[in-house]
């Protein structure tokens, strides 16, 4: 067996033994727990509140959408920090592709700003 198929083999033997031992865990304790269940532990628990009307609400989907932006331009900050600590080795391609990129997300904040998305209330 080649040096690179036994490296393999490693992770291989390492995801196994980490199955089989989670595996084994979650049944010793499903095995040992006590189980008795009632109508009171099995209504909905909302912050030590009593549940009042059904367990199901609408929400609005603003704040989905609020939450998403945030993640993209999370993302967008991902991407310029390498490339800024590492500007000299790109040069002017490096340079412009970057600054498509952000115009490409300035676009979209534009766009979000405009439909009203931002507003919070």
């Amino acid at each position: 067996m080649s040096l690179f198929l036994r490296d393999y083999l490693t992770v291989v033997w390492f995801g196994l033994a980490a199955l089989v031992l989670g595996s084994l865990l979650l049944g010793i304790a499903a095995a040992v727990r006590p189980s008795r269940p009632n109508a009171e532990k099995l209504i909905a628990y909302e912050s030590g509140v009593d549940p009042v009307g059904m367990g199901w609400s609408q929400s609005q989907v603003r704040y989905y959408v609020f939450a998403l932006l945030f993640v993209i331009f999370d993302v967008e900050a991902v991407f310029i920090f390498p490339w800024a600590t590492s500007m000299e080795r790109y040069g002017w391609f490096g340079l412009i592709t970057m600054l498509i990129f952000i115009v490409l997300l300035l676009d979209g904040l534009v766009y979000a700003w405009k439909r009203g998305l931002l507003r919070w209330v």
